[in-house]
């Protein structure tokens, strides 16, 4: 139901798009995420937008990443530039079907995309 996707490898400094298509229902009023998760780390929360366009972001992506959301095309985004190589790991999205303020854990999320790589290159 959720698909990720614009992953790949880029130069650090550089810039990606990853998108998240929703299909089979529209999730519009839930909270829709990004999490990653590098190799031997756990999953963890980068971004969040709730329906009424609230974000939050992890303190390492703040100033560089953007999520948005295209209410028509049901697809979340999540523009992250000035990319490092700490950024590279494989970015999934994430819907939590509550009507609560954004939450970071993942437990909180129902609906989970499969993943697409990142890999910034130093």
């Amino acid at each position: 139901q959720l698909q990720a996707s614009g992953g790949g490898l880029v130069q650090a400094g550089g810039s990606l798009r990853l998108s998240c298509a929703a299909s089979g229902r529209t999730f519009s009023h839930y909270t829709k995420a990004w999490f990653r998760q590098a190799p031997g780390k756990e999953r963890e929360f980068v971004a969040a937008i709730k329906w009424i366009n609230t974000t939050d972001y992890a303190d390492s992506v703040k100033g560089r990443f953007s999520i948005s959301r295209d209410s028509a095309k049901n697809t979340v985004y999540l523009q992250m530039n000035s990319l490092k190589f700490e950024d590279t790991a494989v970015y999934y999205c994430a819907v939590d079907s509550s009507r609560v303020p954004i939450r970071v854990g993942t437990r909180s999320y129902e609906y989970w995309g499969q993943g697409t790589q990142v890999t910034v290159s130093s």
